[in-house]
């Protein structure tokens, strides 16, 4: 009979919670009673009972109830507004009046006409029309929906959440195998997730204890009783949706043509408003404020963070998606993405990976498609910033610092690139791997300092749950180059090593790094040394690193960048420097940890988890006041590591001396940035294959601007002048 059971007439409406699950003295609306006080403010005792009168005028109407006492109202309520409807269950209907109710030209009339409505609870002033079946919701004040499907839920509905219902078994429980298709780091969605979250769950596998309080942690914050109702927000629009099952939706949320939405929460509100758009199949997931999903976009199991769209087919399968994202016309599975990741094109295919933030994924880029074991669970890992070019084919497992710029190519084997800000490239013909170190801050400085600005601008968040770290220039990428620069120092000195004859497997790494530090500072000429990176690719043929000493300088450079001018904005905001200057001192936090976007002292998040295991915070809730105190204390912890790595950059220094020296530096390396900025944009406008396409260079001027007026370029310009006057402010009260 295919699951089709007979049932009588008299208890249509009814029964929607099973007596089983009922404890005595409770009704099948315990909880919806609850919701109705919630969701729009009213007791149910402020509804009434239709009057004879307002019967007749239904019945003339062509409405029908299997029993009308069930069905309340409020005043004022003007009943032939009500037409063509079947009623069954408990119904309660708001304030119903002759108004008429206006959402992107389309104006339509309060009333209920042509639907099928079973034990809903309806605020004031709604327009639903040719509602086929709608059951068991809660409805808010000014909603619109008109020509919906099934829009309805299950006494056992948890809207996406990883939870089980009471009477359920455990293998009812949703998760997302995040970064790993095997499942090995499996972890249960939850409204209000965020990456952090979902990283620390799939990253700390090995610590039980942990996840135990994990479970804890989100089992605390649902109710697990049967018989909770599904809810629209108020003024929110359902327009030709076809199946809506198990889904809450909140305020202001507009959701138009799509396929099949079940088993999900879609946050929204005023401020920050989701629209769900055709053709779309969204299942077992959250959906976070202000996000957009359109054409024909696939989602299961997965969680979307605030501010961030599917677009153009799409589909996200088992994966989190961090705010401020954009995905279009392409395929990811197993993913846990940090925020503002860009991935535009229909050919690109991401799965099993860890994406740290900033990342945008080209044309053709098949990042982790290739396994390498004889199982699904390979992994990829990149820090923020990840940028693999067109058509690049990466092999499981890899990992890459931050800022790592993959040239378009198929990589045949396992890569671990430690080199922050660098340039792979895949020599086919000579059959090697070359490294670029610091190739942002040596080619291309437009791009590197737009970054920031870029994120920031997008970031449309109206609450932002969590703090991001939007700079290139910050304690994971200060580390990150300290640790390369060490490197550089190493493999330069084994590359002397072998030109002397000598086996560098057999010399200790602190005499190759004093050798290759020594030749690096020297000005002796090295382009006869082939320096060697170790332990970079998985293969036997070579990987080159090109430039060597003035990766080195380069990256020196942008330590100080980055210490002087974190330094400068901290002390800047305080009364007296001096003072503030010396109370940054300390021992530098060589280990920061990049929690969905938030970086974070290791020995703090330590603790932090420590807290949790002890089963001190109750709930995610009180997981993320801690992340907000950990970002409060994050601009002194950040100006302290800053100043440490000053000191690397001027050592046997005191405080005060190493800022001078630093801020001296910085202002120089301004001016060295504002004109590498407006020569990096020049070179689009000299290249002469950019210019063959117009008649004139005023015609390419009208077209495209010049360099000097590109609003980027100017603002950096102004950026430098205002930085250099704020160094000198510094420089006058440091005395």
């Amino acid at each position: 009979m295919n699951d089709i059971r007979i049932l009588s007439e008299e208890g249509f409406g009814l029964g929607f919670v099973p007596q089983a699950f009922l404890a005595p003295g409770e009704d099948e609306y315990r909880i919806r009673d609850v919701q109705l006080v919630e969701q729009l403010g009213r007791n149910p005792s402020s509804y009434r009972r239709l009057s004879p009168h307002e019967i007749e005028t239904l019945v003339k109407n062509g409405n029908s109830c299997r029993d009308w006492d069930l069905m309340r109202v409020s005043d004022p309520f003007a009943p032939e507004l009500v037409k063509n409807c079947e009623f069954a269950g408990l119904v309660r209907l708001g304030k119903l009046e002759r108004v008429v109710l206006e959402h992107h030209e389309t104006q339509v009339p309060a009333g209920i006409a042509n639907s099928r409505i079973i034990a809903c609870d309806i605020g004031d002033n709604c327009s639903i029309q040719d509602s086929t079946y709608l059951a068991h919701y809660i409805i808010g004040d000014g909603c619109i929906l008109l020509a919906n499907g099934e829009i309805h839920l299950s006494n056992h509905a948890k809207f996406g959440n990883g939870i089980v219902i009471e009477g359920e078994g455990e293998e009812l429980r949703v998760e997302l195998d995040l970064m790993n298709e095997a499942g090995g780091r499996s972890v249960p969605p939850f409204e209000g997730m965020i990456c952090a979250d979902a990283y620390l769950w799939a990253r700390r596998r090995d610590d039980e204890k942990l996840l135990s309080a994990f479970r804890s942690m989100t089992e605390a914050m649902f109710d697990h009783r049967r018989g909770r109702y599904g809810t629209i927000g108020r003024h929110s629009v359902l327009k030709s949706n076809r199946v809506i099952k198990d889904v809450a939706i909140g305020e202001c949320a507009y959701v138009k043509g799509s396929n099949k939405l079940k088993n999900l929460t879609i946050l929204s509100s005023e401020a920050e408003r989701s629209q769900i758009g055709e053709g779309v199949e969204l299942v077992n997931g959250i959906v976070g404020y202000g996000c957009h999903v359109f054409y024909g976009c696939k989602a299961v199991r997965f969680v979307m963070g605030p501010n961030s769209a599917l677009k153009y087919g799409a589909r996200l399968i088992h994966s989190v998606l961090g705010d401020n994202s954009t995905v279009s016309c392409c395929e990811m599975l197993n993913n846990l993405i940090f925020p503002a990741h860009e991935q535009h094109h229909n050919t690109s295919f991401l799965v099993a990976s860890l994406l740290k933030g900033q990342s945008n994924l080209a044309a053709g880029a098949t990042v982790g498609s290739n396994h390498n074991s004889r199982s699904n669970d390979g992994e990829i890992e990149a820090g923020r910033g990840f940028w693999p070019g067109l058509c690049t084919s990466l092999k499981h497992s890899s990992r890459f610092a931050s800022y790592c710029l993959l040239a378009k190519g198929d990589y045949r084997f396992e890569l671990d690139i430690a080199l922050p800000f660098c340039l792979v490239d895949d020599d086919r013909h000579r059959e090697r791997l070359v490294l670029s170190p610091a190739y942002w801050w040596t080619h291309n400085l437009f791009a590197l300092m737009r970054n920031e600005s870029k994120y920031h601008s997008r970031d449309k968040r109206a609450t932002k749950t969590q703090a991001i770290e939007f700079s290139p220039f910050a304690p994971d990428t200060a580390e990150e180059i300290v640790a390369a620069v060490g490197l550089l120092e190493e493999w330069t000195g084994a590359a002397l090593a072998r030109l002397e004859g000598r086996d560098p497997r057999k010399l200790p790494a602190a005499e190759l790094r004093a050798a290759g530090a020594a030749m690096l500072d020297g000005e002796e000429d090295l382009s006869d040394l082939e320096v060697l990176g170790e332990a970079v690719e998985r293969s036997q043929r070579p990987a080159v690193v090109l430039k060597p000493r003035r990766a080195r300088a380069a990256y020196r450079e942008m330590l100080l960048w980055y210490g002087a001018r974190t330094v400068l904005d901290f002390l800047g905001a305080q009364a007296d420097p001096p003072a503030a200057l010396r109370g940054l001192s300390g021992p530098r936090e060589a280990s920061w940890e990049n929690l969905g976007g938030q970086l974070v002292p290791a020995s703090k998040l330590e603790a932090l988890l420590a807290l949790a295991r002890a089963g001190a915070l109750r709930d995610w809730d009180a997981m993320h006041a801690q992340y907000a105190r950990l970002a409060a204390e994050y601009p002194t912890d950040k100006a302290r590591h800053a100043l440490a790595c000053l000191h690397l950059v001027f050592p046997g220094r005191g405080p005060e001396e190493t800022l001078r020296a630093a801020l001296a530096e910085l202002t120089l390396l301004s001016r060295r940035v504002e004109a590498a900025v407006l020569q990096g944009r020049r070179k689009d406008y000299e290249n002469p294959f950019r210019r063959a396409t117009y008649r004139s260079e005023a015609e390419m001027a009208a077209v495209v601007g010049l360099p000097e007026d590109n609003a980027f370029v100017r603002r950096t310009a102004l950026d430098m002048e205002e930085l250099r006057g704020r160094v000198a402010a510094l420089e006058g009260k440091l005395g």
